[in-house]
């Protein structure tokens, strides 16, 4: 039986206005192998941008891993780690004072990607110097500005 791989991937977001164009930027890797996703929208937010750079990576994995997602997103991060997101599925997507949490649709994707996996989810400071997170950070802005003056970089 073969062992399950250990994948790290890390993600990042970026948006000019909030909302407004926006851009993220994701980097798959696997022991000395590396993947890199990107991608934007015309009209969007920050938030949006760091699930989408989660939910993107994750779908490029064609089988079980353990995957360690490491994010400056406090948002997606917390979520997780302080299990805000199983209580807002319990909870028909709303938070403990009843109001709807935003981008219900992003996350019951996520919700649904990282099921098929093992997953730790580590979050680090941003523009700190980790040099997979400033790649990624790299990558959302320059979907951001291509996103400012052509429209949807998928």
């Amino acid at each position: 039986m073969d062992k399950i791989k250990k994948v790290f991937l890390y993600t990042d977001g970026a948006c000019s206005g909030n909302p407004g164009p926006g851009g993220w930027g994701a980097i798959l890797v696997y022991g000395s192998n590396e993947l890199e996703l990107s991608g934007g929208e015309k009209e969007t937010t920050n938030n949006r941008m760091e699930l989408t750079a989660v939910i993107e990576g994750l779908k490029r994995l064609n089988q079980k891993c353990f995957v360690t997602i490491v994010t400056d997103s406090k948002y997606v991060a917390d979520a997780f780690n302080k299990g805000w997101i199983w209580n807002w599925m319990e909870k028909g997507w709303k938070k403990s004072d009843g109001k709807p949490i935003l981008n219900p649709d992003l996350w019951q994707k996520l919700i649904h990607e990282i099921s098929k996996h093992e997953y730790k989810i580590e979050w680090i400071k941003g523009h700190a110097g980790y040099s997979y997170n400033e790649r990624c950070d790299k990558m959302a802005v320059e979907n951001c500005k291509k996103c400012l003056t052509g429209g949807t970089v998928l």
